[in-house]
């Protein structure tokens, strides 16, 4: 997802709780529900695929970033501000990328109906444009507002902007990564398919609501989908998602569960070019709960070419696209903040049986474009005319964050082999933290940390593909964080392949980490 639509929505993020005067057109429907968005996508996918229609005038099909961003709703009315809800509702204008409409409906106890845009309800800034051209436009897509900072003001909490692209944020986050309904083929040689949401139903609701229900259509050329969102705003704001899929065709890769975020460069791989900021990235790496209960870890790289590696598993208990570091000097970036950026973690309802979490690592020159997609696979392929369900939970965190429960990666450090008289040979350094890390570093004893809990050797097993030769490996205690760091010294053998490594610390035939997954790609 390009970086602008981030900007488009943080620009709106900052802007005072806002208002629109809207038109309500009555719907013959009396009730809404998930079965009824289901008979439309499965109707949807029995006929053929028809494109979305545009219909921008060019005054805003030619407007620059800078220009759609000048564009912004009037600040004296949000949708059910008047009525006093607990949420506020605020619209995306069309203009820019946003040449098709997205319709959005109210959903109440007793109809269906249609929101209707109103250009009166933007100030378009600079912008030289007659109104009188709008006449017919719809919304590029909505925000909502919610009391999660402070009593006295509406903060956004969630937004679905462009294609099928929903991001949210919880008590002290700024926007970061994005979640998608669906991917379909990414990185593959024949190209990707972006599914869009083309309808949405908003549940109205009642004066003491915690929660917000949302369903979306989705449509793409080989699939269409019925979609539910329950977003329940907090310290850590959930999303729990509900889809069935409708296949028009066959599909050869597709993602459920999608996240996309940036990751330009970090503590694992120096800036390419001189940058004042020691880290720049949304994620800095990807958590997996395997089904038998492994944790793993993946540091995030900004490879040189396209890298996708993946991990199979029978049930996942969940997986995320994370931002561990949580230090405002890891980023020096007062402006970006990367540090309150939150993590998002996936947590399946129900059994999805054996697939895959694919990691796809886009090369990317800047931090304007997101570089980096996570997704679940199933190993069984979905067939046209079978419906293909999923239910799962999005939990966007920053205070209290989704990890193992002995201990895991803090920090990943590469450099050279020797430092004094630098060779082919590459170093990583490895911090863990944890309780049981902590509780195990009060107990340790022996010469420079060597030995662990009753008196057992702490040590770093590691392991290595083909393309590596593993020279050295150490663990010893980081006494300033009360953890331990784990050393690996390694020489790769051919620099125009990628080499696997995996390791964790164990003590005493007990595991005490998470599996630390790093892949060094091709030079």
């Amino acid at each position: 997802m390009p970086r602008f639509l981030f900007n488009i929505i943080s620009s709106c993020c900052r802007q005072p709780a806002l208002a629109l005067c809207l038109c309500l057109l009555p719907s013959a429907a009396l009730a809404f529900n998930f079965d009824d968005v289901a008979a439309k996508a499965k109707q949807l996918a029995e006929s053929p695929y028809k494109k979305p229609a545009k219909n921008i005038p060019k005054a805003l099909e030619n407007i620059t970033y800078d220009q759609y961003r000048d564009i912004r709703m009037r600040t004296d009315k949000t949708h059910w501000r008047n009525a006093k809800l607990p949420f506020e509702l605020a619209f995306f204008h069309q203009g820019l990328f946003f040449e098709s409409p997205v319709k959005i409906n109210e959903v109440s106890d007793k109809s269906v109906q249609e929101i209707r845009f109103d250009p009166k309800s933007y100030n378009y800034g600079a912008n030289e444009i007659n109104t009188k051209d709008l006449t017919g436009l719809g919304f590029a897509g909505f925000r909502v507002h919610y009391n999660i900072n402070t009593p006295q003001y509406k903060d956004e909490v969630i937004a679905f902007l462009g294609a099928s692209y929903f991001r949210a944020v919880g008590k002290r986050q700024l926007y970061g990564l994005s979640a998608r309904g669906l991917t379909i083929d990414t990185a593959l040689n024949s190209g990707e398919e972006f599914p869009h949401f083309t309808e949405f139903w908003i549940v109205r609701p009642d004066a003491a609501a915690k929660e917000l229900t949302i369903y979306a259509l989705l449509d793409s050329r080989r699939l269409a989908g019925a979609y539910r969102f329950i977003v329940k705003p907090g310290v850590d704001t959930v999303v729990d998602v509900k889809t069935q899929l409708y296949l028009r065709e066959n599909v050869s890769k597709l993602g459920i569960a999608p996240l996309t975020t940036m990751f330009f460069f970090g503590e694992n791989q120096r800036a390419s070019i001189e940058d004042y900021r020691p880290e720049v990235h949304d994620s800095d790496g990807l958590s997996v709960q395997s089904g038998t209960g492994e944790w793993l870890w993946r540091p995030l790289v900004n490879p040189k070419r396209l890298l996708v590696t993946s991990f199979a598993t029978i049930n996942p208990s969940g997986f995320g696209l994370m931002q561990r570091d949580r230090h405002f000097n890891s980023f020096e970036d007062l402006e970006a903040h990367y540090e309150a950026r939150p993590s998002a973690w996936i947590e399946p309802l129900g059994a999805w049986g054996a697939g895959r979490v694919e990691l796809v690592q886009i090369p990317t020159p800047d931090e304007t474009n997101d570089n980096i997609v996570a997704f679940w696979i199933p190993d069984a392929a979905p067939r046209p005319g079978t419906p293909l369900a999923f239910e799962y939970r999005v939990l966007w965190q920053k205070d209290v964050e989704k990890r193992p429960p002995l201990s895991w990666v803090t920090q990943t450090r590469r450099g050279h082999g020797y430092r004094r008289k630098p060779d082919d040979s590459i170093a990583f350094l490895v911090d863990f933290e944890g309780p049981a890390l902590k509780k195990l570093q009060n107990e340790t004893s022996g010469t420079n940390g060597t030995n662990g809990m009753n008196g057992a050797k702490v040590e770093a097993i590691v392991t290595i593909d083909s393309n590596g030769k593993l020279l050295e490996t150490n663990a010893y205690p980081n006494e300033t964080t009360g953890g331990w760091r784990m050393t690996i010294r390694m020489r790769r053998i051919d620099d125009k392949k990628p080499v696997e490594m995996r390791g964790y610390l164990h003590s005493n035939n007990e595991t005490l980490s998470e599996t630390w997954s790093y892949i060094l790609p091709p030079d």
